[in-house]
């Protein structure tokens, strides 16, 4: 059943009903500042960093769900409701939240008032906006009273939810008019404030949490909005909150409007005060002079919706299918620049406290955003690289506030290193600027230890080739592409992290998975070498590469598929050897996008075994059969129930790593059944089962031997969202951006007659028209560039501002 549908017109979720199956939630902010919102206007904000610089406080795992947002209650003589239904959970007249590209938009109703409230984060604005509309519907006079409520965090989240014996002393807040200011920490070491202001008088404010909410209630029943008399409270250690309190007077038919900023401020050191113990908060000040009033509430909000409308004009497909149109131009591209913004540290499934930007995730998420957004790309490319070790290997994470490494995880995923050369050469195909690899990047952000990108490339392609098994396989190292196999660790002590702790020397497991990305990948180090003119230093890379396709294809060939590893024994995993865990699909997937064994057989065979033992309903699962005891050889993968996360669930990550493989087979209809059964869209239906929104990708769907089969968990923060835009953008749709120019490469269901894609590339535009008059997958037989007929299938660099009319026709 459905909870919402799509508007497409106005790129929105709209979600009928606040009792969705699990949280439904958006992302607001481009920049700095950014915010998690749910359907009920739960979740929270920060700055940067969600663990270092969290604003407002939100409790993960809660019962009831959900619980701690930006609140508004209404007091209409006794009645106290929510526009956004929760947290008061009173029913309503009527309920409806909008999630769009960037806002969210929630109206409620109840008893001949109705409210809208508009949630979003302006551009290059350190801030949440709240516009809230009241109005009348009513043939009589109404006076109700407003209550606004937010939590603060005490900073850093993590220490905010566990060194009480310190934080219930310290919360400090200032007030000024209508303004409410959060200063904990800031006569010490800190130089940030937040703020809670709305352009309106106040009948009564309230900062002490305790007072507000009472001791012993919750949100959906606090004291002082059910008396509808707020105590003026300023808190003094305890709990730090927020709330406005004003009175609406409304004649029949009227509305108003109030204007809220949820904001932070950074004070020079020396400009931190305005007198003894009063914060300098002359930068609030502008911020709401900005636009903490309906005109610049309303040019914000413009602004920001013609941010977000350009950045989709850089590719738009039509197509009669409207599923995929709303993918393809909207929910994936939108996700991407999710993913880039978060990388896998915030979400309602990731607390913001551990992860931080992965080096992996975040060269991954390059490959779904670069065409959006190419400066920013490149910035977070040097960003990532400035992290990378002298050995070539890698932090698996670091910090978005210090960008620099993070220790707690340390390193030693031997793949990492491989996808720098991917976003590298991704963002290369798509702006053409060479001069990057000439930037002098430093080591572990030392900058005494500088080099150019492109040694950082280098280090990258040989750290492969120096760290080779008993095999000549590569060193899985902690752990591959999945953190979960983890072939070194050899745990028994429950509280042990299978990610940190090895116990073996990591000489001897090794990984086909990293064989199959250094022959995917090695090659575009290859053609970046010769693009620079370093024909010797390209020809000892590709013998590497050469050697590395025979040596999977002696040791890493199984019969019918690709195996997935070697472990500490030496013993094969992913083999028809082993009782479970017989295959699995990473493996499959890279070994044949890599076209290792395509003219022996090798691929189409690998790819057959995946349909035939990994496939279900609701994707391809991991591996199969399902794990049912603890393999301590192999680590966490073992430990979960047969059908979730890695163990043999449908991890969406890797299915269009196989739908990329069918497309070098040439079988598009297999291609875009994979792409299909995983993409939200394809799945809103049964969202009672999916659970998790129906706009954007989830990390696992329950696999076939779970209890709960295609339920999903893990929503927004995946490579899913990047690796599926590359998947149906380039492989199968076929536009796919290349050094030299744009390749045209189609590989789609045979029954498609054709679709259109405008396509913005190193600034031109194609208008591409693509015709399959003889319903093949694959295969151009004319390409046409603005009525000129051109040989092979790539469309040149133009760099001319113009649009240009392509015309192709498959056969």
């Amino acid at each position: 059943m459905k909870f919402g549908f799509f508007d497409d017109k106005n790129r929105e979720y709209v979600i009928t009903t606040p009792k969705t199956p699990y949280p439904w939630i958006n992302y607001l902010g481009t920049q700095e500042f950014f915010s998690l919102i749910s359907n009920t206007a739960g979740g929270y904000c920060f700055y940067k960093d969600a663990r270092l610089r969290r604003i407002t406080r939100y409790r993960y795992n809660n019962v009831p769900i959900d619980m701690g947002g930006r609140y508004f209650y209404i007091n209409d003589n006794g009645t106290l409701w929510s526009p956004g239904w929760s947290p008061v959970k009173a029913n309503l007249d009527s309920y409806e939240c909008r999630h769009g590209l960037g806002y969210t938009k929630i109206t409620g109703s109840k008893n001949g008032i109705s409210s809208e409230i508009l949630f979003f984060v302006p551009l290059n604005f350190n801030g949440e906006l709240h516009r809230v509309r009241v109005k009348n519907t009513t043939s009589d006079n109404k006076t109700v009273k407003l209550f606004s409520c937010i939590e603060f965090c005490l900073w850093n989240a993590y220490d905010d939810m566990t060194n009480y014996q310190r934080n219930l002393s310290t919360g400090e807040v200032e007030v000024e008019n209508s303004v409410i200011y959060h200063k904990t920490e800031y006569k010490e070491r800190r130089n940030h404030f937040s703020f809670y202001s709305v352009n309106a008088g106040l009948t009564g404010y309230d900062t002490d949490r305790d007072t507000f909410v009472g001791l012993y209630n919750g949100f959906e029943a606090p004291q002082v909005p059910v008396s509808g008399q707020p105590q003026n409270t300023i808190a003094d250690g305890w709990g730090p909150m927020a709330s406005h309190c004003i009175t609406v007077e409304l004649k029949p038919g009227e509305e108003k409007e109030y204007d809220f900023i949820l904001g932070y401020v950074e004070n020079a050191e020396d400009d931190k005060w305005e007198s003894k113990g009063v914060i300098n908060k002359k930068k609030a000040y502008a911020m709401i002079e900005e636009k903490g009033n309906p005109a610049g509430v309303q040019a914000a909000f413009e602004e920001m919706q013609n941010y977000w409308s350009q950045l989709f004009t850089q590719y738009r497909l039509e197509h009669k299918d409207e599923k995929l149109a709303r993918m393809v131009n909207t929910w994936n591209q939108y996700q991407c620049m999710v993913t880039f913004n978060m990388s896998r540290s915030a979400s309602y499934f990731e607390t913001g406290i551990g992860r931080g930007m992965g080096f992996r995730d975040s060269n991954q998420d390059i490959l779904g955003f670069v065409h959006q957004i190419p400066d920013r790309a490149r910035e977070r490319i040097l960003d990532i690289a400035a992290t990378q070790l002298e050995t070539g290997g890698a932090y698996h994470q670091y910090q978005p506030l210090t960008k620099k490494g993070n220790n707690e995880i340390g390193g030693n995923f031997n793949d990492d290193p491989l996808w720098l050369i991917a976003s590298v050469a991704a963002y290369i195909k798509e702006t053409g600027d060479m001069d990057i690899l000439k930037e002098m990047v430093p080591y572990d952000n030392d900058a005494s230890r500088a080099a150019t990108l492109f040694d950082h490339l280098r280090r990258s392609f040989y750290h492969v080739v120096n760290n080779l098994g008993p095999h000549g396989l590569p060193l899985i190292g902690r752990a591959d592409w999945n953190d979960c196999l983890n072939l070194n660790c050899f745990s028994n002590a429950p509280d042990e992290s299978f990610q940190t702790t090895t116990s073996k020397d990591g000489k001897v497991a090794e990984s086909v998975l990293i064989a199959g990305m250094f022959v995917y990948y090695g090659p575009e180090y290859v053609k970046l070498c010769r693009l620079n003119g370093l024909e010797e230093e390209a020809g000892k890379a590709q013998v590497h590469i050469d050697k590395m396709t025979e040596t999977v294809l002696e040791h890493g060939w199984d019969g019918e598929w690709f195996i997935r590893a070697y472990d500490d024994f030496g013993q094969k995993i992913g083999s028809k050897e082993n009782e479970e865990g017989k295959i699995f699909i990473e493996s499959q997937g890279f070994c044949t996008m890599a076209g290792i064994g395509l003219n022996t057989g090798h691929v189409e065979k690998a790819l057959d075994s995946a349909k035939k033992y990994l496939d279900s309903d609701h994707g391809m699962v991991l591996n199969n059969p399902a794990f049912t005891e603890y393999y301590i050889n192999m680590g966490e993968i073992s430990t979960y129930p047969a059908g979730y996360k890695e163990n043999a669930g449908i991890f969406c990550h890797n299915n269009p790593w196989v739908a990329a493989g069918e497309t070098v087979l040439g079988r598009g209809d297999r291609a875009f059944e994979i792409y299909s059964k995983i993409a939200p869209a394809y799945t809103e239906e049964i969202s009672e089962i999916h659970k998790t929104e129906p706009y954007v990708y989830s990390q696992m769907i329950a696999g076939k031997d779970a209890k709960r089969h295609g339920e999903a968990k893990n929503s927004w923060l995946t490579g899913t969202a990047a690796w599926n835009f590359v998947v149906i953008s380039q492989n199968i749709l076929g536009i796919k951006p290349d050094y030299s120019g744009l390749m045209i490469d189609p590989c789609i269901p045979k029954a498609w007659d054709g679709y259109k894609i405008s396509r913005k590339f190193r600034n031109a535009t194609y208008d591409i028209t693509i015709s399959n008059p003889e319903h093949v997958s694959k295969g151009v037989k004319e390409l046409v560039v603005d009525g000129r007929k051109y040989k092979g299938n790539i469309v040149p660099v133009f760099n001319d501002r113009k649009n240009h009319e392509v015309k192709v026709v498959m056969g």
